[in-house]
């Protein structure tokens, strides 16, 4: 059980450094495109952190 939560958010961190971190990096808009897109993936990664905190937590109560 644990492996597959551990598994399941490490492709979930990578799917978002592919799918988020690119278009930050690689944008031919203007800057103010990659100033949105960086904030919105600074959010999705820490809604990710604190939802992967709030799992181990709850598995070791378990």
């Amino acid at each position: 059980m644990k492996f597959l939560v551990h598994a399941l958010f490490i492709i979930l961190f990578l799917l978002v450094t592919f799918f988020g971190l690119g278009p930050v990096i690689y944008a031919d808009g203007v800057i103010q495109e990659r100033i949105w897109t960086a904030a919105i993936v600074v959010a999705i990664y820490a809604l990710l952190a604190f939802v992967y905190s709030q799992v181990i937590k709850w598995m070791k109560k378990k």
